[in-house]
Formats: structure tokens, C-alpha cells, sequence
């Protein structure tokens, strides 16, 4: 018989059916451990956690366990750039090479750093293949992509950076700073927040970092992306889905629960954080703490086409545009996955993490899980569910534009 693990944490009384909902997760829709964190007005609203974070479910989910929100880092990521753009220290219309000139190599030379936000630079992957070692090794993968050539004309279209994208605009941070993206992350923007978040966690943290798990609970997951097809791919045509394995299995992370993996800054991929961490960076967002509202209005500003189709994430669905779309590193609620204001931005993760700001009604939700479900895009039933037990709290419906 399975038992349905006790919810702990607070959520204010007009939140209570959120609380109903956050265990139903685990009673109906398969969770083993997660946590949900939403900030309306400044103010935390809810702070839940429950489960378990291992596979085995010895090891309660306690309030700090950390862990891997897959490509909800890149949110964290792209923050980076546009709190430099905000500074005036980045043009984000100016060539990359600007910043970075060896990034000018293979007719790079005239790419515009939005481009890297947007995922339209055509380098979602080198043309050679490289192990978990040369990715967690920062400067080889870099010059390994400021040697690549793009896979398509840059602009043309867009295509999801997976993995390269942290690398991408983490080393235009990192020539303007001289920090490493994780640090740059920590002491400008969550440390002064006092947000639990790491790219880059260091190893006195790891005993707090969940495990995780497979889509049927039980087994543990090793590769970073379960069910791409694997092999060299050297032509976007060389099979369907071609695109997503070449982004994913020419930049792969190795096993995403290894010490070398927590402690490697993969910036789009491997951000490891409580739900309380993400909450407190779009809260701050939301709140405009963090940047002014220049900025805000072009981070959020729409850079997908009307109707365009993911190179990379097309693959899962051919032929058909995916139901979001793609501004300044963040997705757009074209599709109402963040809720009933289509004008809400953030970013999901590859096996249920999502965490997103609403601007209009200063709202900052993020929920995090180690039982790998639901895809990038947001449509996993676990946030579907939560994000609709949010919006009907008294007080947030009629509200929203």
C-alpha cells in the first residue's frame, strides 16, 4: 500500500487548496519528493515540502534539500546577463566577439549577443563529440563552441541551446566580470537575497542535494536526458530527431547525481536549489529589485516569430510550433502554462521543475521534484495542477489581466 508522505511547511489560509493540491501530487500523480514555494506581493505565501530524496525513501525531504532543476537554471543564467545589460556593461545588441573575440571564429564575428538569449545563434552543439569530463571542464567547451561553425544561418531561426547555452552567455559574463557564472550568480544576486541556489554547488552542500530518479520512481536516474537517441549525428537530417540528440549528446553532463556533476557549472542545465531559492530571485524580480523596468520590458520582450517551430524541440512534436515562446533567455505564457496572465515569463526544467515571475500581479511561483515527469515546457500535470490551485486563491481571481 502506498503511503501518502505528510506535507510539511505553512501556506497561508486563502492558499489552503494549494496545500490540497501539493499533496495530491503525491497521493495520485506519482511525486516522491518536491517542494513548492509562491510569493504574492513580497510576501511568501506558500512554503511547502514533503517526500522523500532518494529513490529508496530513506532520506526525508527536509526544508533545505537541494536539487537539480535542469534547464529552470537557465533563467538564473540569463538573469546574469540582463543585471550586466541593466548596469550598462552589455550591449545585448553588440557582437558577441565584442566580449569574447575568439568567439568571431567560423564567420561568428558579427553575432549579436541577444541571439545567445534567444536561441537563435545555431550552436546548440559542437561539431564534435564531448565527454562529461571536457563539459565539466569550462574553458574546453568554450573554445570548443567559439570554434564551431553554426548549424543553421544565426537568426534565421531558432533552435533550443540545451546544454550550450549556458556556456554561451556564462563566458560573455565571465569576459566582462572575470567571474565564473555560478559566482557572479552568487554574490550579486541570490547571496544578497539570502535564496538557496547554486550553479556550480560546492561540496559542503552536496549532502543536502536530493537524488534524482527515474520516471517510475524506483530507479535512479543516471544520464542527464533519458530516451534521445544516442550516436554521432552530423547532419540535422540524419534522423527525426536529430537536433535534440545533437544538442544533447555532443554537450553531455555525465551522471547529474555524481559529486563531478553538482560541483561543474553547467549553467543550463545543473543549477541545484530549494524552491524557496527561485521563488526569492523572481520575487526580487517581480518586486523590480533587481533590474529597472527598461530592463524587465526587454527580457520579457517576445523574440520568437509568429508561429515558428523549435529547430531543437520540434523534434518532439514535427511540423507543429510548441505552445510557448522564446524572449531574452526566458519562455513566454503563450499557452498559459504560468498561469491565466499570458504576459508571466520564467523558465521549466527537463523532468517537472518550473519557476516563473508575474509581473502585473507580483507573483513568483517555483516548485522543484527529484521524480523525473513532465518535459522543459512546462506541461507536467504536478504544475498544472498547483499553478490553477494558485490562480483560485481569493484574492488573485478577477485579479489578473
Amino acid at each position: 500500500m502506498t503511503v501518502t508522505p505528510t506535507v510539511q511547511g505553512t501556506c497561508a489560509p486563502e492558499f489552503e487548496n494549494v496545500r490540497e493540491e501539493f499533496a495530491r501530487n503525491f497521493a495520485e500523480r506519482g511525486e516522491v519528493g518536491a517542494a513548492l514555494a509562491v510569493a504574492v506581493d513580497g510576501e511568501t505565501v506558500v512554503d511547502l515540502w514533503g517526500g522523500h530524496a532518494d529513490a529508496d525513501r530513506t532520506r526525508p525531504w527536509e526544508r533545505d534539500t537541494l536539487v537539480n532543476v535542469y534547464s529552470t537554471s537557465k533563467g538564473m543564467t540569463a538573469l546574469c546577463a540582463h543585471l550586466l545589460a541593466d548596469r550598462g556593461e552589455l550591449d545585448l545588441d553588440a557582437p558577441v566577439s565584442r566580449y569574447w573575440p575568439e568567439f568571431a571564429q567560423a564567420g561568428k564575428g558579427d553575432l549579436p549577443v541577444r541571439w545567445l538569449l534567444s536561441h537563435r545563434a545555431g550552436l546548440i552543439g559542437p561539431r564534435e563529440r564531448l565527454t562529461p569530463e571536457d563539459v565539466h571542464d569550462w574553458e574546453k567547451t568554450c573554445a570548443v563552441l567559439a570554434a564551431t561553425e553554426p548549424w543553421w544561418e544565426p537568426g534565421t531561426a531558432q533552435g533550443y541551446h540545451v546544454v550550450s547555452f549556458g556556456f554561451l552567455v556564462g563566458e560573455v559574463v565571465r569576459r566582462i566580470t572575470g567571474l565564473s557564472l555560478g559566482t557572479f550568480l552568487r554574490t550579486e544576486i541570490t547571496e544578497p537575497l539570502g535564496a538557496d541556489l547554486y550553479i556550480g554547488t560546492p561540496a559542503t552542500e552536496h549532502h543536502r542535494c536530493a537524488q534524482l530518479i527515474g520516471p517510475d520512481g524506483d530507479g535512479t536516474l543516471g544520464s542527464a536526458f533519458p530516451g534521445v537517441p544516442d550516436g554521432t549525428i552530423r547532419s540535422l537530417d540524419a534522423h527525426p530527431f536529430a537536433p535534440l540528440a545533437l544538442a544533447m549528446r555532443h554537450l553531455p553532463t555525465g551522471d547529474v547525481n555524481s559529486a563531478a556533476c553538482r560541483s561543474a557549472e553547467i549553467p543550463a542545465a545543473n543549477g541545484n536549489a530549494t524552491a524557496r531559492g527561485l521563488a526569492a530571485v523572481y520575487r526580487a524580480l517581480a518586486d523590480g529589485e533587481l533590474v529597472g523596468p527598461g530592463t524587465l520590458a526587454s527580457l520579457r520582450a517576445r523574440q520568437s516569430r509568429p508561429g515558428e517551430t523549435d529547430l531543437v524541440l520540434g523534434a518532439l512534436a514535427p511540423g507543429s510550433s510548441l505552445p510557448f515562446a522564446w524572449a531574452g533567455g526566458y519562455m513566454l505564457n503563450t499557452s498559459g502554462f504560468f498561469g491565466p496572465n499570458r504576459a508571466a515569463f520564467g523558465h521549466g526544467g527537463a523532468g517537472g521543475s518550473l519557476a516563473f515571475a508575474d509581473l502585473e500581479n507580483r507573483l513568483a511561483y517555483a516548485y522543484v521534484m527529484n521524480r523525473f515527469g513532465g518535459g522543459t515546457t512546462g506541461d507536467d500535470t504536478r504544475n498544472l495542477a498547483l499553478v490553477e490551485a494558485v490562480y483560485a486563491a481569493p484574492g488573485l481571481t478577477g485579479r489578473t489581466p
